[in-house]
């Protein structure tokens, strides 16, 4: 089967059912697995990547403002590619092609090809959409595998004895401040600790930093959207605003690459659930960096 993925998460599941061989097109922000990245891109963004969060979002508003698409797909790209199969989402048109332009594009393509939306927005919702891509590609017994494996894993993460479990604010953006929704206040759940941010399924949200200091976090832990770790230790090196500072040197701070391990409805939420417990217990590891503002000790833990 022909296959085409319009987003990073999308990809990663396939990859993960054993089908990357059946991948012939990719989102521009598709990065993993590696041996992926030199497929076609189907997408593109007129946003600048390399930009601060702050003009990132700035460019945001003004393109919905102005009713342009964020992330546009190659029609031409996608009609030589042929797909069999487009799999695409309806959770998130910043972050992934919006589905009404796919349906648009798939209805004027000989033959047509199946549309598969991704539409988990918890935990339960995400195995469902694995689920629903392995049988896509006939590989049912592959993805109920796959399922089984993630969810024993979280379940030994929730089995641990613990004696307190703190409470936690995780951000998404910096400049505005979002909070985490999604699937993240139950990976902070079964990594030991209670989100007081956001609840399971919740879309993230805007917020002030002046009011965190009302939701009393024990802990806060920085998950950027679309940002790596060092790209999100830069941004909060560049952080100015003296609530976000004083927010953010209140409580113990750590940081995700948010991109690989919470931001995407994949395989991978399952480590990023590992990582946060390992902020939660205050441990180093690969991918979790304690920040401390001004100090050269912010920087990924195992390259110190």
């Amino acid at each position: 089967m022909r296959v085409v993925t319009l987003l990073p998460a999308a990809t990663e599941i396939v990859a993960a059912l054993g089908e990357a061989g059946s991948l012939v097109g990719i989102s521009h922000e598709c990065d993993y697995p590696a041996h992926v990245l030199g497929l076609p891109r189907v997408t593109a963004t007129p946003i600048d990547p390399g930009a601060s969060g702050s003009a990132i979002d700035a460019e945001v508003r003004r393109l919905h403002a102005a009713g342009k698409p964020v992330i546009g797909v190659d029609a031409e790209v996608l009609r030589r590619l042929a797909p069999e199969l487009i799999v695409t989402q309806d959770l998130c048109e910043v972050c992934a092609v919006a589905e009404g332009a796919v349906y648009r594009l798939a209805a004027v393509m000989h033959p047509a090809p199946t549309l598969l939306t991704l539409s988990g927005r918890t935990v339960a919702g995400i195995m469902s959409d694995i689920l629903a891509v392995a049988g896509a590609l006939g590989r049912t017994a592959a993805g109920t595998d796959l399922v089984r494996g993630l969810e024993e894993r979280l379940g030994r993460l929730r089995d641990r004895q613990v004696a307190r479990r703190p409470r936690v604010v995780c951000v998404e953006w910096l400049e505005p401040l979002y909070l985490a929704g999604h699937w993240v206040p139950e990976l902070v759940e079964a990594a030991g600790g209670t989100d007081v941010g956001a609840a399971p399924g919740d879309h993230s949200a805007r917020r002030q930093w002046r009011e965190l200091n009302e939701l009393r976090p024990d802990l806060m832990v920085v998950m950027l959207c679309g940002f790596g770790l060092e790209r999100s230790l830069a941004e909060l090196s560049a952080l100015a605003d003296p609530a976000a500072l004083e927010a953010l040197r209140a409580v113990p701070t750590w940081v995700i690459d948010g991109n690989a391990y919470t931001s995407r409805s994949g395989p991978r939420i399952v480590d990023g659930a590992e990582l946060l417990s390992g902020a939660l217990l205050g441990q180093e590891r690969p991918d979790l960096a304690r920040w401390r503002s001004g100090s050269p000790t912010s920087t990924p833990s195992g390259r110190m």
